[in-house]
């Protein structure tokens, strides 16, 4: 049986952490109530947030440092990285075909929930490097795709569910998934269109239900065909190339032998 690579505590503290400070970074028009001065800084906003690169280098460090990644996990953890931050620049431009979706669902699964995570944020920030993607926005790409891949490994059923239905589970995953990370980047971005379209722009003067009606419009207008065809893409990828490939990462997995222990023993006198 595959296990999934475990991380130790130190590592699950930091990922409880940056995950929560995500969700402010992302949420934090939805927070913040109309009267807060945080809404005269929508400008400054992105720079300040970037900080959270720090906190998910210190995630990775973490992991690492942990003997629930040794080296052949890191081993792993770079091969599949090279090979989805190789796959991301396929069909750049062209509306939501992104192969590296499904690969990220697939390792997730395998791989386990933590390791999902690292494995993440890290192909995000080599992709960015690989297509000069860096930007204030480069943080929030890591952690979207980080909590992307780390939900493939908290699905249920992985020690019993196999075959076609672990296929289809992860598909239907990868679909919602899909939408959810689109809609992640776009609460990322969308509070700093500032003028730039006044009718679906975020408005620190108005309410919640006011600015999520501007924010679903937003959605609706800007990035509901991308992120459809993003959906599709790991669908199709995921029930095409989803069995082999699954066989091939548990196949890995279990000669590398994450989890074993090596052991001295005192030569017999």
């Amino acid at each position: 049986m595959t296990r999934a690579v475990r991380l130790g505590p130190r590592s699950l503290l930091t990922l409880a952490l940056v995950s929560a400070v995500g969700v402010v970074a992302f949420g934090w028009p939805f927070l913040a109530p109309p009267t807060s001065r945080v809404g005269t800084h929508t400008q400054d906003a992105p720079w300040l947030f970037a900080g959270l690169l720090v906190l998910l280098v210190a995630v990775v460090a973490a992991a690492i440092a942990e003997s629930g990644l040794g080296p052949k996990a890191v081993a792993m953890l770079g091969v599949l990285a090279a090979t989805g931050a190789a796959l991301r620049p396929i069909g750049a431009g062209t509306a939501g075909i992104e192969p590296m979706f499904f690969l990220m669902v697939l390792s997730g699964r395998v791989l386990g929930p933590g390791f999902g995570f690292v494995l993440g944020n890290v192909t995000m920030f080599a992709s960015a490097l690989l297509t000069g993607g860096v930007g204030p926005w480069m943080p929030f790409q890591m952690l979207a795709m980080g909590w992307f891949t780390m939900g493939a490994g908290l699905l249920p059923g992985a020690d019993r569910t196999r075959g076609r239905a672990e296929v289809r589970l992860l598909a239907a995953y990868g679909f919602l998934a899909a939408f959810a990370y689109g809609t992640a980047m776009n609460m990322a971005g969308w509070p700093f269109m500032g003028a730039l379209a006044s009718n679906i722009a975020f408005d620190p003067h108005a309410g919640v239900p006011a600015n999520l009606a501007r924010f679903v419009t937003y959605c609706l207008a800007t990035s509901l065909g991308w992120d459809l065809g993003r959906a599709l893409v790991t669908v199709v990828l995921t029930l095409t190339l989803g069995p082999a490939l699954l066989r091939a990462l548990r196949r890995a997995t279990r000669r590398a032998a994450f989890e074993a222990q090596v052991t001295f023993e005192a030569p017999e006198r």
